[in-house]
């Protein structure tokens, strides 16, 4: 199955590459580079998010979150610390295929990594910002504010993309 995949990826490539004047390679090598750039948007989010949860349990008012705060807190610190493995992956994918003309394969992983990590990333927004308003306004009040933001989330990371990509020729 991964294999099919992959030539997919390939046949993809050169479709791209005659409809831009390139070789299969260098549409790959431009892949590969365009994916790593948007890990490293996505990195960052994960960095700062992850630096916060790392610091939280060490404050002295973290022993007063009861049970709902200690839970939203191990889901948002599990959620962030799988994001930040799944968007680096793509690192050590490319380093242990590296030189093995394995371009297409590279590209097909990180675009499955980035997407998984997003999904991941905000989890991990949507239950940080649950954890901090369930203490400045209130259980119901955070609930619906991090709905909102998880709606917001899903809409413009996943749901707009799909639509255009169901509607739009490749």
């Amino acid at each position: 199955m991964a294999e099919k995949r992959i030539d997919a990826e390939r046949a993809d490539a050169e479709r791209t590459a005659e409809a831009r004047g390139e070789t299969p390679d260098e549409v790959l090598d431009r892949n590969v580079n365009e994916v790593l750039q948007e890990i490293r948007v996505a990195i960052t989010a994960v960095q700062v998010l992850f630096a916060f949860l790392l610091t939280l349990p060490f404050q002295s008012r973290f022993a007063e979150l009861g049970t709902f705060g200690t839970t939203v807190y191990a889901i948002t610190m599990t959620s962030t610390a799988l994001a930040t493995v799944v968007l680096i992956s793509p690192v050590s994918f490319h380093r242990m295929l590296f030189r093995r003309r394995q371009k297409a394969a590279i590209v097909q992983f990180a675009d499955r990594s980035l997407m998984i990590g997003l999904a991941l990333l905000l989890t991990g927004v949507v239950s940080a910002v649950l954890l901090v308003l369930d203490v400045v306004l209130g259980r119901w009040p955070a609930i619906a504010v991090c709905a909102a933001i998880g709606v917001v989330g899903l809409t413009t990371w996943y749901l707009l993309p799909l639509r255009r990509r169901t509607t739009r020729p490749s």
